[in-house]
C-alpha cells in the first residue's frame, strides 16, 4: 500500500485535551491513511545541526511545555521506535548527498506524541524520527523529504509535524487579553494561508521555496522559521510533482491557523 505525505499542525499538548476542530481532524487521520506499517515524522521540535534520526527501539516521553494541565505531564505514548527503519532513512539521507547522524536516545516531544496519539491511539506502530535543521531553508527541507519519498511505496506514512502560522506572541496576547478573535492577525492569515494553497494549485515551486520573501506577512505568520520546515518535508516526500490538497483549515481565536496538508 503506498502512503502519502501529511503536514499537520500540531497545536499545544492541550490538543490531547481540549475538544477543538483540529483535535477532530487529528482524531480522524487514521481512517484517512490507513493503517501504515511504519511511521516517519519530523517534529518542529527536534531541531539539530544537519539531519539527525533517532534509532531508539523504546523511545520514552519529552514533556517541553510549561503552565498547561497537570495530567498531560502523566500521558504516555509508548509507541516503539524501528532500529531498522532508522538505518534505512540513515542510508537514504546519505545516498542524496546528506550527512545524516544518528541518536539513540531521544523521546518523543508534544510535536510527535500528542500528534499522534490522537491519529493512532494504540501505539502500536513503529515510529522513526528525523530532525530539522533551523538554520536550513526550504529547499533543504524539501530535499530532506525528497530523500525518502519511496519510503511511501512501503507503507511508511512520512508526516511534517508544525504549524502553518506560528506567531505565539499574538496567540498569548490574545488568550492574556480574554478576546475570541483578533482581526488585525486574522486578516494577516488568511493572506497568508491562501497564498500558500493558492501557489500549490500552479505548482509555482519558486515561490514557495522563497515564501519568506514572496507570501504575504511572512514574518507576522512566522517570527522565526522552524513551524513552517516540516511542510517543505512533508512536500518532498510527496514525490516528484506530487500533488498537494489542502485536508484541514481551522482557527483559534480567528487566526491560530491549523491548516494540513496531503502530498501523493
Amino acid at each position: 500500500m503506498a502512503q502519502p505525505a501529511i503536514f499537520i499542525s500540531h497545536g499545544g499538548p492541550n490538543i490531547i485535551t481540549d475538544e477543538s476542530e483540529a483535535r477532530d481532524f487529528l482524531k480522524s487521520l487514521g481512517g484517512l491513511t490507513g493503517r501504515p506499517d511504519a511511521i516517519v515524522i519530523a517534529s518542529a521540535h527536534f531541531e539539530t545541526d544537519g539531519p539527525a534520526v533517532v534509532s531508539d527501539d523504546a523511545p520514552e516521553m519529552i514533556y517541553d511545555f510549561g503552565g498547561f494541565a497537570p495530567e498531560l505531564y502523566q500521558m504516555v505514548y509508548p509507541a516503539p521506535g524501528s532500529p531498522e527503519l532508522a538505518e534505512k532513512v540513515g542510508k537514504l539521507l546519505e545516498e542524496a548527498g546528506f550527512d545524516p547522524t544518528t541518536i539513540e536516545k531521544r523521546g518523543y516531544d508534544h510535536g510527535t506524541w500528542t500528534t499522534m496519539k490522537l491519529a493512532f491511539p494504540q501505539a502500536d506502530i513503529p515510529i522513526v524520527q528525523v530532525s530539522i535543521d533551523p538554520g536550513r531553508d526550504a529547499d533543504y527541507h524539501f530535499r530532506l523529504g525528497r530523500a525518502l519519498a519511496g519510503l511511501r511505496n512501503e507503507n511508511v506514512l512520512v508526516i511534517g509535524s508544525g504549524h502553518i502560522t506560528h506567531n505565539l506572541r499574538a496567540v498569548f496576547s490574545a488568550m492574556r487579553a480574554g478576546i475570541e478573535t483578533d482581526p488585525q492577525m486574522t486578516s494577516k492569515v488568511a493572506a497568508f494561508t491562501e497564498w500558500f494553497a493558492e501557489k500549490f494549485a500552479e505548482g509555482d515551486r519558486e515561490s514557495l521555496m522563497h515564501w519568506n520573501e514572496k507570501a504575504p506577512f511572512a514574518q507576522d505568520n512566522h517570527p522565526t522559521d522552524e513551524h513552517l520546515m516540516p511542510l517543505f518535508f512533508a512536500w518532498g516526500a510527496g514525490g516528484e510533482n506530487a500533488s498537494a490538497s489542502r485536508i484541514h483549515a481551522s482557527r483559534q481565536f480567528g487566526f491560530f491557523a491549523f491548516d494540513a496538508w496531503k502530498f501523493a
